[in-house]
């Protein structure tokens, strides 16, 4: 049929967004070099890194001789623009989702890369530098979609991710989805915890595991947020701090259970 109308079906598929016509090119992380804003990265859930140095006029592909191709979280060091660091594997929950092997660093702004551990950790949803310390870095690790393991949850490394020290944890089926840090106070961080299980017959999305905490100490200490909150089954949940005045924090929150499990 598709050679018969020279497309215009497929093209009606794509439109209607019906089937994995368009699954492949999702753009699931940008980050920028601040320092020069021409110059960013873009990272896709199964198509690895590209990279700009004219705003976007041209891109470069990076991160092709690596042995997976899948993205779920990319960040420029910012007092370095040198270090990038890619969390492979896309953090979404379809049947499709593709896994990773781990966080890599680059220090020669994505020419070359070198696996830097947490290699069964499979789904990385977020990387955060500490923007006074280039080797203070946190992994959020949502973990394995299909199963249980051990190795999931909110890391953090004091070394330039030589090693990492798993800092909150809940059990093996909850993960850390999303840790964002203060611009003024790099000791303050929040971070998001989220239960999930995807099965052949569905996907649960939530549960007591999962929730919003504060840390005023690096990470060693954590309090659970929930004044404000909705109550009930907590799902996904995504954080953002206002620059400018970092007392205001927003965050985007699934809650109950008709909206996290199917």
């Amino acid at each position: 049929a598709f050679a018969q109308d020279d497309g215009k079906t497929f093209a009606a598929l794509q439109a209607r967004s019906i089937g994995p016509a368009n699954m492949s090119g999702r753009i699931v992380d940008v980050a920028v070099n601040e320092s020069n804003p021409f110059e960013f990265y873009a990272a896709s859930a199964t198509g690895g890194l590209w990279k700009t140095t004219d705003n976007g006029v041209t891109w470069r592909a990076l991160f092709e001789r690596e042995s997976v191709h899948s993205i779920g979280a990319i960040a420029v060091d910012q007092m370095d623009p040198r270090i990038v660091w890619i969390g492979s594997g896309e953090a979404t929950n379809r049947q499709s989702s593709s896994w990773g092997d781990g966080i890599y660093k680059s220090t020669d702004g994505g020419e070359t890369w070198k696996n830097m551990g947490l290699k069964d950790s499979r789904h990385i949803a977020r990387v955060v530098v500490d923007p006074t310390n280039s080797d203070i870095v946190y992994v959020a690790v949502p973990g394995h979609l299909w199963g249980p393991n051990r190795e999931r949850g909110l890391y953090k490394s004091v070394d330039g991710g030589a090693t990492w020290s798993l800092i909150l944890a809940k059990d093996e089926d909850t993960g850390a989805v999303d840790v964002a840090i203060d611009p003024t106070d790099p000791n303050i961080l929040y971070a998001a915890m989220y239960q999930r299980r995807r099965a052949p017959f569905g996907f649960v999305g939530g549960g007591p595991g999962a929730g919003l905490y504060k840390s005023t100490d690096g990470g060693r200490n954590w309090r659970q947020l929930v004044r404000g909150l909705p109550e009930g089954p907590v799902g996904r949940i995504g954080i953002s701090i206002f620059r400018r005045d970092p007392r205001v924090v927003y965050i985007s929150l699934e809650q109950g259970e008709r909206y996290t499990s199917s």
